[in-house]
């Protein structure tokens, strides 16, 4: 967010792209099958990383494991019976897939999931398990959205994309109402961001309420074209390697969600891949969660202090958990890169 902009003004501006109102209607839409997760306190991170009251939102215990399951079922109730009738068809790493796979299994619809070579098998499996046809191309997610296209352009399949669509965003946003909700003196939220679907549903929807709320992303240092766009002040791309955060491996962002972030985050912090496994490891031991890389953003954020400590010391803080949906093979390799000695390229960490 630039300093010198009014927040409430801010906020404004972004209503054409995504607004309260559409949140709330979301919340309606989806309340049928999503969970309502729980905002619980850590005091390990409170009382040891953060000296602040740190509070987890554990969307790994959402339907399908993720966050994502909230804008998937959102998006798809608001197709046209028409467009519903033609089949949706997404690109995913995993998350995203999984959303959309049962949302058309409890709605009847045909789902089609492009994802890439490097999506976990586990992701893999979940997915067809929901139903879905799942059709692996190209190496990065990047070429799965691309090939998305061309395949909904030949068999005229409705796309529902995994960020870049405000009825996608209005979804996760619902999160940022429960927070708010459970927690009405928030101060700080971390998120972790990919396309940015879910930050700019959550700022939105925080924001609206009270523009006061300090919003960071956090992303890989690997793969982080939404802050690379943010600091050029426009779209661009960038990924330089493997992600263990294989659900924020998003090298470019979408229009609309780059409109929103620009608007209204106020800031997005890298970590690396040291720090999103070692956060793994301590939200599995110290706090009895299971996290996948992504989900783990903002706890390594929070350990390496990537966060400036005015807006965390004394404050109180929302870390988003926005999945579960980790390899049990990834898992042994993050405890044996702890705990053991290990070849650390080759349990790709480190």
């Amino acid at each position: 967010m630039k300093n010198n902009e009014p927040r409430n003004e801010v906020v404004a501006q972004t209503y054409d792209l995504l607004n309260l109102d559409q949140i709330e209607e979301a919340r309606k839409v989806i309340g049928k099958y999503a969970r309502r997760t729980p905002l619980v306190q850590s005091m390990f991170l409170s009382n040891n990383v953060a000296h602040a009251d740190v509070y987890l939102k554990l969307e790994n215990m959402q339907l399908t494991g993720s966050f994502k399951f909230r804008g998937a079922n959102n998006k798809i109730n608001h197709l046209s019976d028409e467009e519903k009738k033609h089949g949706v068809i997404t690109a995913s790493a995993g998350n995203h897939a999984q959303g959309v796979a049962l949302t058309g299994k409890l709605s009847g619809i045909d789902t089609t999931v492009v994802m890439p070579d490097e999506a976990p098998q586990m992701k893999r499996d979940a997915t067809r398990g929901y139903g879905a046809e799942v059709d692996i191309h190209g190496a990065t997610f990047d070429d799965a959205h691309d090939w998305m296209h061309e395949r909904a352009e030949k068999e005229g399949k409705t796309i529902v994309d995994p960020f870049n669509d405000s009825l996608v965003c209005a979804g996760q946003g619902t999160i940022g109402l429960e927070i708010l909700e459970d927690l009405v003196d928030v101060e700080t939220i971390i998120v972790p961001v990919g396309g940015g679907g879910l930050i700019s549903g959550i700022a939105t929807a925080v924001k609206s309420i009270n523009p006061s709320i300090h919003v960071v992303g956090v992303q890989s240092e690997n793969v982080h074209g939404m802050k690379a766009s943010v600091d050029a002040g426009k779209i661009v791309k960038h990924h330089d390697d493997f992600t263990l955060a294989d659900g924020t491996d998003v090298a470019v962002p979408g229009d609309i969600t780059y409109g929103i972030v620009s608007k209204l985050v106020d800031e997005i912090v890298l970590v690396s891949e040291e720090e999103i496994s070692k956060a793994m490891k301590d939200l599995m031991q110290r706090t009895k969660i299971v996290a996948e890389g992504a989900g783990a953003l903002p706890t390594a954020a929070l350990e390496a202090g990537k966060i400036d400590k005015k807006w965390i010391e004394g404050k109180k803080v929302v870390a988003l958990v926005s999945g579960g949906n980790v390899d049990l093979q990834r898992v042994s390799q993050i405890i044996d890169h702890f705990f053991s000695p290990v070849d650390t390229h080759k349990a790709g960490i480190g």
